[in-house]
């Protein structure tokens, strides 16, 4: 009974095949009493390609266990996103995190992700295939990488539009 429990859990974490990457790892310094405490600190997106991304700050003594940290953070903050079937965003969004703005578009089909830096892993990680993103102000890429999360969390479909509306998808159409 034991094994079959065991291999059911290890096909279930197979399926969901969660991807994870690294954005950056920074070493950092904490001053005590008897000198600096050095630790670091990695940035970490995970998706699983098909609409559900979360980005994960992790700190820790040593690198691996900084990274361990920034993924089960990231899975906590997970955001679920609706994705047009051109592998796109629903309509134009804009996001702020801290001094960082990304301003994204939806793209035609064999457009591909034209982004840079953490926006791109963050929108390829979600499954996003076709968008034209741009980032404005700050080049951290924390706030870069939660600034593109806060855009993705504005967007939505015609069906929840057209629900929180009270109308059908044809009035909405017509409109």
């Amino acid at each position: 009974m034991a094994n079959n429990r065991r291999k059911t859990s290890r096909a279930k974490k197979e399926e969901t095949n969660w991807q994870e990457r690294v954005i950056q790892i920074r070493r950092v310094s904490k001053v005590v009493k008897g000198g600096k405490k050095l630790s670091f600190r990695a940035i970490v997106v995970v998706g699983n390609e098909r609409g559900q991304v979360g980005v994960g700050v992790g700190k820790a003594s040593d690198v691996i266990g900084a990274v361990k940290k920034g993924v089960a953070d990231g899975k906590k903050h997970l955001l679920e996103i609706p994705i047009t079937k051109s592998n796109s965003i629903p309509h134009p969004t804009n996001g702020v995190g801290g001094g960082a703005k990304v301003i994204m578009r939806p793209a035609s089909p064999g457009t591909g992700v034209i982004a840079g830096g953490a926006v791109r892993t963050v929108l390829e990680l979600a499954g996003i295939r076709n968008v034209l993103a741009k980032q404005l102000g700050s080049n951290n890429p924390l706030n870069n990488a939660r600034a593109a999360i806060n855009a993705l969390a504005v967007l939505r479909n015609f069906n929840e539009v057209a629900e929180s509306r009270d109308v059908s998808i044809e009035k909405l159409y017509a409109q």
